[in-house]
């Protein structure tokens, strides 16, 4: 099984640097990167052309004019440029243990899309990961209890690796409330099968689970990877979210509905 990660990036250079470091040190390093750039400036192609050398099976950037937040678009386009049989969706901010992509291709199963979580890192923290280098990807249980004691991250218990956990993780196949694209895999037979996201949705906000509703319109199931696959998430602002109503409108839309493929997707490339 070929796997390609799809991430997505926005002048944060230092953040990808540091997710990365991280994704050169995984015990499974048989995956491609494509970095889906919303628009950076040269210094993250800079970093990308630095990083190239440490991916053999291969590190790609992918890159549009910036013009305001497009992460469907970009998402799209890098997903084109993979023969992967399995994406792995994730952002440029969201830092991977050593075993994340080990973790994502023994969770990969037929007709299943895999949804994973993520731990927040607070302001003060994240500013002392990326200025002191911290490497994340290899501290132990103990470093991360003493993080959560100073109160550094919010929460503990998703970084525990927990095996033997399949039937639960498809009890919920129909579920696509909370699911997001910092940390979601799928086929990309079944992506291409919904005509990947839909570039309708502009701006921060819902393309994650129009995509996923659809998913489940083809036939996909959702299946955790909760105690799996977990991912430390740098702080930052928050995103403009003067297109949030709008793109909400565009999702009860699409609930009241029954359409399967985006209305502007893939097709519009091919």
């Amino acid at each position: 099984m070929r796997i390609a990660l799809i991430i997505t990036t926005y002048n944060r250079p230092e953040a990808l640097e540091a997710v990365l470091d991280a994704y050169s040190c995984q015990i499974d390093p048989s995956f491609e990167i494509l970095i889906a750039d919303d628009g950076s400036s040269r210094s993250t192609k800079d970093l990308i052309d630095h990083y190239k050398e440490r991916f053999s099976f291969g590190l790609q950037h992918v890159w549009h004019e910036d013009r305001g937040f497009r992460a469907a678009a970009i998402r799209n386009r890098a997903s084109l440029l993979t023969e992967a049989d399995y994406l792995i969706f994730t952002d440029g901010d969201c830092i991977p243990d050593i075993h994340f992509v080990s973790s994502h291709r023994a969770l990969a199963k037929a007709n299943r899309f895999v949804a994973g979580n993520r731990i927040l890192l607070s302001k003060s923290f994240t500013e002392q990961v990326l200025s002191q280098s911290l490497k994340l990807h290899r501290w132990s249980y103990r470093h991360w209890l003493h993080a959560r004691f100073k109160g550094n991250i919010n929460r503990l218990l998703p970084m525990l690796r927990i095996d033997g956990l399949s039937r639960l993780r498809d009890l919920q196949p129909m579920r696509w409330q909370g699911v997001k694209t910092c940390n979601l895999a799928v086929w990309r037979k079944d992506f291409l099968a919904v005509n990947g996201f839909d570039e309708s949705y502009e701006g921060w906000g819902m393309e994650d689970s129009d995509l996923v509703i659809r998913l489940l319109r083809q036939g996909c199931r959702h299946r955790s990877a909760r105690f799996m696959a977990c991912l430390f998430h740098l702080w930052h602002e928050e995103n403009d979210r003067s297109s949030l109503a709008q793109n909400q409108a565009r999702l009860s839309k699409l609930l009241s509905e029954q359409g399967i493929k985006a209305l502007r997707g893939l097709d519009q490339y091919l």
